[in-house]
């Protein structure tokens, strides 16, 4: 090899020393480590000296002993117990539980629970089950996930927590400062090295060196936690949700669009302030270790981690035009979702929260919480969602009474517009002529129960009873609010009144295909005639099967969980599959 070929491949080398490769924790072959980095773990105590890093517990059944939160009885939760002997004197069985999560930063991923009963007694006596970090529990602290597919990311949460070997924690005594540090890009730039296969155990989070004394740090973790916690709360599967944002504005709107808009603007400017902080926080700490060379404050996007950021919620190459489009439709959706809660009894536009969502609640208990609401929830928690206007109470005519409620009568029809034309955006393909009180009925028939499985994470609240592929006959029945009467009253008040009236229906078409003197109106008239034929021998099976189930009033218990409970209906129930047989 010639001198010319030497000096041009010394290049590529890189000379280390072994010596310097052991002040890393672990001592990784990081070869890439800069001089600043690699003093970083000279002059500053690593998280372990500070804090308290903690693995979790393994339940050894994740079916037996965890649920999310909104599966079971909100009054057996036992939320914000400050320690063990307050949470056992409570009778309460399910507690929140640190399990990972999505990538998301400051606060959030609150969803699951813990069969903690009796300080954790049926957890501690079963075999497959290890408890680890006990003293800790309850206590607030910090959460990460254990496994991530890309970055990693750490949540403040309060008092009254479990945690999981999924969901490793750390508990200080300043859980604010430490967390702005962690979720510092000086940080996490250390933790490439340290983990370089995306696997954060207890062991390599120990090993980040922390710089402590520095001025300002509390107040700017402390407003990046707020401001995350109300993102995270403004979504109905956190069980601090109050209400919807798109209605909780401060101020009289009579038009949806106008609500949107406001909204809308809200979320950017609040995405925009997160970012702001967060390039604070990465720029002292930069300073603070003398990385100025190596790294940039800047955070990208798609990187604040809040789910009214349309670029962290969607991500991907999309242009600002789509992205707005998505969460246009996605905002109208939650306003869909949200009536339906309403018209369940679960949520009330007359008071905050949750007001029937412990099992066996009735309209009596509603209304003894809110004696004259304005929106009257359903009398038994069932509602039709076919695919015409059969009955006069369902969810659609009920959905068109919520927006006319909220947002009055005068531009009801532009409100109906706007949520028709929102939906069409992405949820639903849209129809040329179709009205728009028919586009939301078809979106509540063909999408909004899907939508809801993937909201509420294949554990759905609301039950989709569904007659076949036909859609001769489809209702939502409230989770909470199901008895053992419940699939009587279903069949007596709705499906053997609809039997009735497809026969009158099919009547008029048969009077109507005679009467037609149009080939092309008699060939849509039959037409019409042979789908409701169909529908028609698709609801008798349904009756048929309804009746027999119905007989067996079956009760449920809603501490086995909705994968257990949902598949006590046969073939009654939509998507049996996709809810029962996942895996954890």
């Amino acid at each position: 090899m010639s001198q010319e070929q030497n000096k041009d491949m010394s290049q590529y080398f890189y000379r280390a020393s072994a010596a310097d490769f052991k002040k890393i924790p672990g001592a990784p072959v990081a070869y890439w480590i800069s001089p600043e980095q690699l003093s970083m773990f000279d002059s500053h105590p690593t998280l372990s000296s500070t804090a308290n890093v903690v693995e979790g517990s393994t339940t050894g059944d994740v079916n037996r002993f965890l649920r999310m939160w909104f599966e079971v009885s909100h009054n057996n939760v036992g939320l914000g117990f400050a320690d063990k002997s307050e949470a056992a004197a409570s009778n309460r069985k399910w507690f929140p539980y640190n399990k990972g999560g999505e990538y998301r930063k400051w606060y959030g991923n609150n969803l699951y629970t813990v069969n903690w009963k009796d300080d954790g007694a049926e957890i501690k006596d079963y075999s497959g089950s290890f408890v680890r970090g006990e003293k800790f529990y309850f206590k607030p602290g910090i959460t990460w996930s254990k496994v991530s597919s890309g970055s990693l990311s750490f949540r403040m949460f309060n008092e009254g927590y479990l945690f999981d070997t999924g969901g490793l924690c750390a508990f200080a005594s300043d859980p604010e400062y430490i967390c702005a540090v962690l979720n510092s890009k000086a940080a996490l730039g250390i933790m490439e090295i340290l983990a370089p296969t995306l696997n954060f155990t207890v062991g390599t989070v120990s090993s980040i060196p922390i710089k402590k004394g520095l001025s300002g740090i509390f107040d700017l973790a402390k407003s990046l936690k707020i401001k995350s916690k109300i993102d995270w709360d403004s979504c109905e599967v956190s069980y601090d949700f109050a209400s919807l944002p798109l209605l909780s504005l401060g101020c009289p709107l009579s038009e949806i669009k106008m609500s949107y808009q406001k909204l809308s603007a809200q979320y950017r400017e609040t995405t925009q302030v997160v970012q702001q902080l967060e390039e604070k926080n990465n720029r002292i700490f930069i300073d603070a270790y003398g990385l100025q060379n190596e790294l940039t404050p800047d955070v990208p996007l798609e990187e604040i981690t809040l789910t009214c950021n349309p670029n962290y919620r969607y991500g991907g190459n999309k242009s600002e035009a789509e992205l707005e489009t998505l969460l246009q439709c996605d905002t109208l959706r939650e306003l869909v979702s949200y009536a339906i809660g309403c018209m369940m009894g679960r949520y009330s536009l007359d008071k905050p929260g949750l007001i029937l969502a412990s099992q066996g609640e009735t309209l009596q208990d509603y209304l003894r919480q809110i004696p004259s609401p304005r929106f009257v929830p359903d009398d038994d928690a069932i509602l039709p969602l076919t695919d015409q206007e059969w009955f006069a109470d369902d969810a659609t005519n009920r959905f068109r009474e919520f927006i006319r409620v909220v947002w009055g009568e005068e531009h009801l029809q532009q409100n109906l517009d706007f949520v028709a034309e929102s939906l069409c955006l992405h949820a639903i393909k849209p129809k040329k002529g179709e009205a728009s009180l028919d586009t939301i009925r078809r979106y509540l028939s063909t999408q909004f129960f899907k939508d809801h499985l993937r909201t509420y994470k294949k554990r759905p609240i609301y039950w989709l009873f569904s007659s076949g592929k036909h859609k001769a006959f489809e209702c939502l029945v409230y989770l909470h609010r199901y008895n053992e009467g419940t699939l009587a009253r279903m069949r007596t008040e709705y499906v053997i009144p609809l039997t009735a009236k497809l026969s009158t229906y099919a009547a008029k078409l048969e009077k109507d295909v005679e009467a037609s003197t149009s080939t092309a109106e008699k060939k849509a008239l039959e037409k019409e005639l042979t789908t409701l034929h169909n529908q028609q021998a698709e609801l008798a099976t349904f009756d048929e099967t309804l009746r027999h189930y119905a007989d067996q009033r079956i009760s449920l218990d809603l501490d086995d969980g909705v994968k257990v409970n949902y598949g006590k209906f046969g073939d009654l129930l939509a998507e049996v599959k996709t809810v029962t047989g996942d895996k954890e």
